[in-house]
C-alpha cells in the first residue's frame, strides 16, 4: 500500500478567469486524487488534497504549472496529515 499524503495549497497569479479550477479537476481525476478546489475573494486559488503520495506530488507538480492561461506568481504549501474524508475531487465556485 502505497503512503498517504494531504496538501493544502494557494496560488497566486493569474490563476481566476482562466478555468484554473477545471485544470486542477481534471488532473485530480487522472490522478486519483480527492478533494477540492475554490477561488478565494482576494484572487488567489485554495486547493486541498489527498491520495497516494506519488500522485498527490504529481498533482502538486501540475498545480504549479497551471493551465495555458495561468501565470503562477506564488505556490504556499502546508503537508497536513492524510484524513481519507474525501470520496472525489470537487469543483467549488466560491470561496473564502
Amino acid at each position: 500500500m502505497a503512503d498517504k499524503a494531504r496538501v493544502h495549497v494557494f496560488l497566486s497569479g493569474r490563476v481566476q478567469g482562466v478555468a484554473y479550477r477545471y485544470f486542477a479537476g481534471k488532473w485530480a481525476d487522472s490522478l486519483n486524487v480527492t478533494g477540492w478546489v475554490r477561488n478565494l475573494r482576494d484572487g488567489r486559488v485554495e486547493v486541498l488534497a489527498e491520495g497516494d503520495r506519488p500522485d498527490v506530488e504529481g498533482f502538486l507538480e501540475r498545480l504549479r504549472d497551471g493551465p495555458r492561461l495561468a501565470r503562477i506568481d506564488g505556490v504556499e504549501i502546508e503537508w497536513e496529515e492524510y484524513t481519507g474524508e474525501f470520496a472525489a475531487f470537487e469543483v467549488a465556485f466560491s470561496g473564502g
